[in-house]
């Protein structure tokens, strides 16, 4: 039996809008990130979905609820932080220009794409990895024995170790990937 798990980031916030860090801050969707969602949502209405997920902040939530508006069917929804976005510790919140200009655009990469390097009082993506992976464990365990699809509202940098894991890339590859607004991943579980 081939069980799905449908991955989708959630759409633009206005500090996605404003290139702000954002991490575990709250922005809400933007309209652009509101069409986004609804774009999505019709891409995907013919699926079915039994189970969702999505983290407490607001923009996973607001754009699981127009995906799911088209599945009556989904009884479930889970809220589980483990595939939050990235904290930015310091730097959330701040615009990617003012940090640029405090520490330089070498710092700013580092602290924005690299794996192993967090950001001052933040997480870096390899710890964000280390929850996301403890979630996957569980979530096939739980797909298996309850025989479910479910849709995943998730975030660009949890959305990376999630595709790093299904799509068997490497970090480089992984850090090098831009999550759309308003597409999903389609990942097979044998049940």
């Amino acid at each position: 039996m081939k069980l799905h798990i449908y991955l989708f980031r959630h759409g633009q916030t206005y500090f996605n809008l404003a290139k702000r860090f954002t991490g575990w801050k709250d922005s809400k969707l933007s309209p652009l990130g509101i069409k986004s969602a609804e774009k999505l949502a019709k891409k995907m209405k013919n699926l079915k979905i039994d189970v969702a997920f999505c983290s407490r902040l607001s923009r996973s939530k607001d754009t699981l609820k127009i995906v799911l508006k088209y599945h009556p069917e989904c009884k479930k929804i889970i809220v589980d932080d483990r595939i939050i976005e990235r904290s930015y510790g310091d730097l959330q919140g701040k615009y990617h220009k003012t940090i640029i200009k405090k520490y330089g655009q070498k710092q700013f990469d580092i602290w924005h794409r690299s794996y192993d390097v967090a950001p001052p009082g933040g997480e870096s993506i390899k710890m964000v990895e280390k929850r996301v992976l403890s979630f996957i464990k569980d979530l096939i365990k739980m797909m298996k024995k309850e025989k479910v699809n479910v849709a995943i509202s998730a975030h660009g940098n949890s959305m990376r170790p999630f595709r790093r894991y299904f799509e068997k890339l490497t970090i480089e590859e992984m850090m090098k990937l831009e999550n759309p607004y308003d597409d999903y991943f389609d990942y097979v579980i044998e049940a």
